[in-house]
């Protein structure tokens, strides 16, 4: 095969940079419904918690929802 191993293929790369950043997505989604509560609780509102953790207000939303 051309002389490459499969992790220098560019399917490979890509799907590798893939998964990186979905895991990154998940990350951040499970690191928003532990905090958001939280912040919620403190008198923040929601666009406060979107501003300051830098995300939008839908994502900020939807963990409050996931957590009521």
């Amino acid at each position: 095969m051309l002389g490459l191993t499969l992790e220098q293929t560019r399917v490979y790369q890509e799907g590798k940079a893939e998964g990186r950043e979905q895991g990154r997505e998940e990350q951040k989604a499970e690191m928003l419904k532990l905090t958001v509560p939280l912040l919620l609780k403190t008198g923040m509102s929601v666009e406060q918690i979107a501003q300051h953790l830098n995300v939008d207000i839908e994502a900020v939303q939807i963990a409050a929802q996931q957590n009521t």
